[in-house]
């Protein structure tokens, strides 16, 4: 028999705050996280501009001894998923080890140890490079971090699917509580590439934006668009069983009702114009959810502001939903967050989350110029109160990884 699942606890570090609360209020506010680059010297760069957590605390969530040997990209997710736990009011006694797990991904995990590490290794030779390079690199680590802080016993992986691993993650999280495998989950995603490498390198596939003016950068469905902005940070979420959670009088944000994984097979960097997959994604979570099409409805898109992507998911959306998307409450929260890569989904299903909760639809901020190919409403400048039932979250990831989660409210 397949099971409800709810979320119970949230928590996330974000270009717009290191919590959940700030981080909402900021994003209903239409506050723009985007700015200058501090993390590096830029000025050599064609893109100076990012989404950066500013003012974050590791030694918060993790022992002092600890941080010297976790990158930046798991001290996000460990944060994140301290929050969570925190907030879903979850402890050692409610839950049995091998029943609870963890889903925590990273698009490109410790690309900050990566960089430092190698550099070593070329200036000082072999013998200089940190025993904890290895564990403190690979993409998995967050998540195991996570499971030992919170002997987390059961199911533990960690996800990579670009842009779309945390959408990825949570979805998969919640299959597992769905088909029996865990009576609870952390899942989410965290990254920390503000990194003069990867500013390179994305620079070099013609993917960032190259406007100065931090109010002009990440304006996504404008027809002024010319590419997304680097942010950084982690979400994480707590999904449990229905009936675990009421049990022990847990509060509830939402019910996770559905969930859609495809891929464009396609290109490596660019989405299928047709969007054929895509909507697809839309498509499934919306049918395993029973979600209805109307005004009771919001879509968090991707909304990366690159000119293909805008373009293509407002196609998938329509796919999904025909004349009925012009119904719809869409926006995209990266205008303020930058794209936060492998975080970006567990973001962007808190924000989707609360949406529900409150009834209040964040606005995609900066927006001032019409496209004719992107005509749904896209909740431009300022938030909008609506009473809603669903909420979509969708991601599209280089590779051709699609994932949309459906949450109902409860």
């Amino acid at each position: 028999m397949e099971k409800r699942v709810v979320v119970t606890g949230l928590g996330e570090v974000t270009p717009l705050g290191n919590d959940v609360k700030t981080t909402w209020e900021n994003m209903k506010k239409g506050v723009n996280g985007i700015d200058k680059v501090t993390k590096f010297d830029a000025s050599g760069y064609k893109c100076t501009l990012a989404g950066e957590v500013r003012g974050f605390d590791a030694s918060l969530y993790m022992p002092k001894g600890e941080l010297r040997k976790t990158d930046l990209y798991t001290q996000y997710a460990v944060a994140a998923a301290t929050q969570a736990y925190e907030d879903s009011g979850m402890s050692a006694e409610s839950i049995a080890p091998e029943r609870f797990g963890v889903y925590i991904g990273s698009g490109i995990g410790g690309i900050n140890t990566l960089v430092t590490e190698h550099t070593k290794f070329l200036e000082k030779g072999p013998t200089r490079v940190s025993p904890f390079f290895v564990p403190m690199m690979i993409s998995n680590i967050a998540s195991g971090t996570v499971a030992i802080k919170y002997n987390a016993q059961g199911p533990n992986i960690g996800i990579v699917t670009a842009c779309a691993t945390s959408t990825n993650s949570i979805g998969e999280a919640y299959r597992a509580i769905r088909h029996g495998y865990a009576d609870a989950m952390l899942a989410g995603g965290s990254e920390a590439a503000v990194d003069p490498l990867c500013f390179a390198g994305f620079i070099s596939c013609q993917a960032l934006s190259q406007a100065t003016d931090k109010d002009r950068a990440s304006i996504p469905f404008d027809k002024e668009r010319g590419g997304f902005v680097m942010g950084e940070g982690g979400a994480v979420v707590m999904l449990e069983e229905y009936e675990h959670a009421r049990a022990r009088g847990a509060k509830i944000y939402a019910e996770v009702v559905g969930y859609g994984c495809t891929n464009d097979a396609y290109h490596m960097t660019a989405p299928n114009p047709e969007a054929v997959a895509s909507g697809r994604a839309i498509e499934l979570a919306a049918k395993e959810g029973g979600v209805v099409a109307g005004g009771g409805l919001y879509i968090n898109a991707h909304g990366t502001g690159t000119p293909l992507n805008d373009k293509t998911e407002t196609r998938a959306i329509k796919r999904a939903f025909g004349e009925d998307a012009y119904k719809l409450h869409v926006s995209s929260t990266k205008s303020m967050t930058g794209h936060m890569l492998g975080a970006a989904g567990a973001v962007e299903a808190i924000a989707s989350i609360l949406a529900l909760a409150e009834g209040v639809i964040p606005p995609t901020v900066n927006y001032r110029v019409k496209d004719e190919d992107c005509d749904l409403d896209i909740t431009p400048n300022e938030a909008v109160e609506a009473a809603l039932t669903f909420a979509l979250s969708t991601s599209l990831g280089f590779g051709g990884h699609n994932g949309c989660l459906a949450f109902k409210k409860i």
